[in-house]
């Protein structure tokens, strides 16, 4: 497995829509093997092939929040989510302070429906249908925005986006500083 790097904006790669998996197949469990790897390194609780310069309709989710083992490390719950579709989303939304690991450090609100019925394939190939709820119907509904092109700050209002590219400008700008004294 490989750690792999992750686009930040404003790289233009993260602006391509993904093209669905033709097969599932052992390049595919690797690259979500890489993805998953990469995900838990950053640290994430999702990340698109988009954002690891994989123009792929794949995504992988761990919202693991669950008790620690002895060592202390949280046990794992990866998800992977092959070539995904969202269908009847519920007309009640709900609001998450969302970030991004393409966008990083930075959070903002976004509202988006609280429910949502998903169709996709997993590592296997095997097809998966199930209704989604929560911060998973949240998380999964921005890591599809990924695949389709979309920043989850590309949902705010033209203000608050230009705020928060500012401060993720200033926070570059103290981690470059960082590393120059470092």
């Amino acid at each position: 497995m490989a750690i792999l790097p992750i686009l930040e904006i404003p790289d233009p790669r993260l602006r391509r829509i993904s093209e669905p998996v033709q097969e599932v197949n052992d390049a595919i469990r690797t690259l979500a093997a890489d993805m998953l790897e990469t995900m838990y390194a950053a640290p994430g609780i999702g990340l698109a092939a988009a954002q690891v310069d994989v123009p792929l309709r794949l995504l992988v989710m761990d919202l693991t929040d669950g008790p620690e083992d002895a060592d202390g490390n949280r046990t794992k719950n990866p998800r992977i989510f092959i070539n995904p579709e969202i269908l009847d989303p519920s007309e009640d939304y709900s609001v998450y302070n969302e970030g991004c690991l393409s966008v990083p450090d930075q959070y903002a609100d976004v509202e988006r429906p609280a429910t949502v019925r998903v169709r996709w394939l997993d590592e296997q190939g095997l097809a998966h249908d199930e209704v989604l709820e929560g911060l998973l119907a949240t998380c999964l509904q921005h890591e599809m925005d990924h695949l389709n092109g979309i920043i989850f700050i590309d949902h705010l209002s033209r203000l608050k986006r230009l705020m928060v590219l500012k401060k993720l400008d200033k926070f570059r700008q103290e981690q470059s500083r960082k590393k120059a004294f470092a």
